[in-house]
């Protein structure tokens, strides 16, 4: 061996060992793998081809002078997930705390670069303890180049956020523009102010994972869409996920190979809906029955829990799905839902992912607190999602729609291409029961049987104007099928559809109800 090629092969093991043993050694006991760990575990075995190994930083600083690793505290390069392309970085709390600095960002920013024009998805492992203080105005300067490339790769790659240790102040941003954000509990935390500062500014005390951790995001301020209990299991969930997605925005989704019959009847439905319009069921049963072997990828499961939102395949064909969810607060929309699902059908929208509509709701949630939270304006983005996503659009009315959710749950006039109801469905301004308390409240008021009289009227309206055969006559339902006929009826419409083109007028961009 030379001893230029014994110099590299030293120079490749400085590399190797980030921070040092002693540091290896902190980050295992705080329940973490290393950095280049967590790679290879995303990646296909041996797929991994690192670029940046010898980058060092040129501060000379606040003794930044005096130390000068390789890598700067963030792994960065290409590799495979079942044997697609995905670019990869991954920050090395080893080294300087994984934080941000120029030369750091440099390496980001290079590997984002090489994603959005090769078109491939882009995956941070973020473990850092935030801006390089020592490098000051640089340090920022990194995270703007990084916040810019986040934004011009929307919706043309899919980013994927991995939050695997702290990551705060304005490292949060990065995330919070890519698609998906995936933390670990009791391990990754989130914020824009640490509990030290909120406890020197408002003098409230909170921990860390109280303050910004997997559960929290998770369930309470929706920044985060995936939680899982361990890192292992956290990028199982990231190649899971990746396996619905397109590589960038002109190729389709990948298609996956079922033994599940695209014509396979579901009686089930018929007993999983109950008749009563105010009896309570769980949506993800109905979801399980109408997709291939029943396999469903939940986003953002536990919050904004009466709706639901995720990924599944319709005879091999990628398919999104966004559902009302009677079990939890009777599946009635509100800010939150809105929010949810109105990102959802965007990311869809972008990545040319069909859109199937499961409608089971009583409308909008109203109260003072909904009102003076703004849903008028959250709501108005997701009827905004809708009416603006060109993808295949197919809607199933289940039991009732009604009011302005009726409209914004992917109707017909929000030009959905497909629209169905089970012969059940109600659709109507209101439901029944509120509709004939308003229009016959002095009919009722004088009837020497209200209670009956008003019995009678209820049943009228339902039979007479709330039942699906009114809104399909008017051409607002393409068809009333039976429950047993949903999957192949829907796999059918999604396959008439395949070739959809959609052409919109020309425009800068729209103006979404922030």
């Amino acid at each position: 061996m030379t001893s230029s090629q014994e110099t590299l092969q030293e120079k490749r093991q400085r590399a190797l060992l980030g921070g040092g043993e002693a540091r290896v050694r902190s980050q295992h006991q705080r329940g973490k793998l290393t950095a280049r760990a967590r790679i290879e575990m995303l990646l296909d075995p041996g797929s991994f081809h690192e670029v940046g190994m010898f980058t060092t930083h040129r501060a000379t600083r606040f003794g930044l002078q005096d130390s000068h690793p390789f890598s700067d505290g963030v792994i960065t390069g290409w590799g495979s997930v079942e044997g697609r392309l995905v670019y990869v970085f991954a920050q090395d709390f080893t080294v300087f705390g994984g934080s941000v600095g120029e030369a750091h960002a440099r390496k980001i920013a290079h590997v984002m670069d090489l994603a959005y024009e090769n078109g491939c998805p882009l995956i941070g492992l973020k473990d850092s303890g935030g801006a390089r203080i020592q490098e000051g105005v640089d340090a920022l300067a990194g995270y703007g180049e990084i916040f810019f490339r986040n934004v011009r790769n929307s919706g043309v790659i899919p980013q994927i956020s991995v939050i695997l240790g702290p990551c705060a102040g304005g490292a949060v941003y990065s995330p919070a523009i890519t698609d998906f954000v995936f933390m670990v509990d009791k391990t990754s935390n989130m914020f824009i102010t640490g509990p030290k500062v909120i406890q020197a500014v408002t003098h409230e005390s909170i921990s860390a994972d109280d303050l910004g951790g997997a559960l929290v995001h998770t369930t309470k301020s929706g920044v985060a869409h995936f939680m899982a209990e361990d890192e292992e299991s956290t990028l199982v969930l990231v190649r899971w996920l990746l396996s619905f997605l397109p590589s960038n925005n002109l190729d389709a989704p990948p298609q996956g190979k079922t033994t599940d019959d695209p014509l396979r009847k579901t009686p089930e439905i018929a007993q999983l809906v109950p008749k009563s319009p105010n009896n309570p069921y769980d949506i993800h049963a109905i979801i399980e029955s109408i997709v291939d072997e029943g396999e469903f990828l939940e986003v953002m499961a536990a919050y904004a829990r009466n709706i639901v939102i995720g990924f599944c395949r319709l005879d091999g064909w990628v398919t999104g799905i966004v559902a009302n969810q009677p079990d939890h607060l009777a599946g009635v929309l509100d800010s939150d839902t809105s929010d949810k699902g109105a990102r959802f059908i965007r990311f869809c929208n972008a990545f040319h992912i069909p859109i199937l509509t499961l409608v089971d709701t009583p409308g909008f949630l109203p109260g003072v607190a909904q009102e003076h939270g703004g849903i008028i304006r959250h709501g108005a983005k997701l009827l905004y999602a809708y009416a603006e996503a060109t993808v295949p659009k197919v809607s199933l009315i289940l039991r009732k729609a009604y009011g302005g959710a009726y409209i914004v749950m992917g109707s017909k006039h929000l030009r959905g291409d497909i629209n169905f109801a089970l012969p059940e469905a109600e659709i109507a301004v209101m439901g029944p029961d509120g509709a004939v308390k308003i229009i016959f409240k002095n009919e009722i008021a004088s009837d020497e049987d209200p209670e009956g009289r008003t019995q009678e009227l209820i049943d009228n309206y339902r039979h007479e104007l709330a039942n699906p055969y009114e809104a399909a006559s008017r051409g607002y339902l393409d068809d009333v099928i039976l429950q047993d006929d949903c999957r192949a009826k829907i796999i059918a419409a999604f396959g008439m559809l395949q070739n959809k083109r959609q052409s919109l007028s020309r425009r800068k961009n729209g103006n979404l109800p922030l």
